[in-house]
């Protein structure tokens, strides 16, 4: 059955998730990297947000089969290194990063701003110190959205003879294996759960101040700044 042919190849599956979560995971830091600059600097008029937010939207409707498809010829890699899929990956993270942290940035209150500034805070130092922490738990919602999709995404990468679990469906396909097609999707879903979970877990460790038993509201602008700062 199902079951029993699944606990015969536990040995299989587990080596098709590493390359699966490396195929996944590296896009999402790249993505990041790329994406909070960018989406500062969308901030900053709004001539320029409707530019890049327009861009990014524009990139997350090219299908995924085909740019990994033309990738190679764009970067001049083999058609089945894994450069490809990392890149298709980074440029449909960026994508949907670049709104979240257009939407993280902005949820920072103009009255927080200030009184960083007012305070003597540069507007690098109060990029780190303070927007950027305060942003965190609606960027964190993004970034569990690209996680999430990336490892589906990821799947695709099969049909051009790419590593990852996304392997079993193809396989299975073809062998008319019906056991390893479902313990693929299982293990795809069980593996975005987890990533998911694990965001979600080093979102409330890099944001100890809501987590504080007293009011969610701070009694003023100053003191919210004071507390992004403390926490760092």
């Amino acid at each position: 059955g199902a079951v029993d042919w699944a606990l015969a190849h536990v040995g299989y599956t587990l080596g098709l998730v590493g390359p699966h979560l490396y195929l996944s995971l590296v896009p999402v830091l790249i993505g990041l990297v790329i994406a909070v600059p960018v989406g500062w600097l969308a901030t900053k008029t709004r001539a320029l947000r409707g530019l890049l937010l327009s861009v990014s939207g524009v990139l997350y409707t090219i299908p995924s089969l085909a740019l990994v498809v033309v990738m190679p010829l764009i970067l001049g890699t083999r058609v089945l290194d894994p450069v490809n899929m990392i890149a298709t990956l980074s440029v449909y993270t960026v994508a949907l990063l670049v709104r979240s942290v257009v939407d993280a940035l902005s949820s920072v209150s103009p009255e927080t701003i200030s009184a960083a500034t007012a305070i003597g805070y540069g507007p690098v130092r109060r990029f780190w110190a303070v927007e950027l922490p305060l942003s965190i738990p609606v960027l964190i919602a993004g970034l569990r959205v690209a996680t999430v999709s990336n490892i589906s995404l990821v799947s695709v990468g099969a049909l051009i003879g790419l590593s990852g679990l996304g392997q079993m469906f193809t396989d299975g396909f073809q062998r008319d294996i019906v056991p390893e097609i479902v313990l693929g999707i299982v293990a795809t879903l069980v593996l975005a759960i987890l990533a998911d979970g694990a965001l979600q877990l080093i979102g409330r460790l890099t944001t100890p101040w809501t987590r504080v038993t007293r009011p969610a509201r701070v009694s003023s602008p100053a003191r919210a700044a004071g507390e992004a700062v403390s926490a760092r």
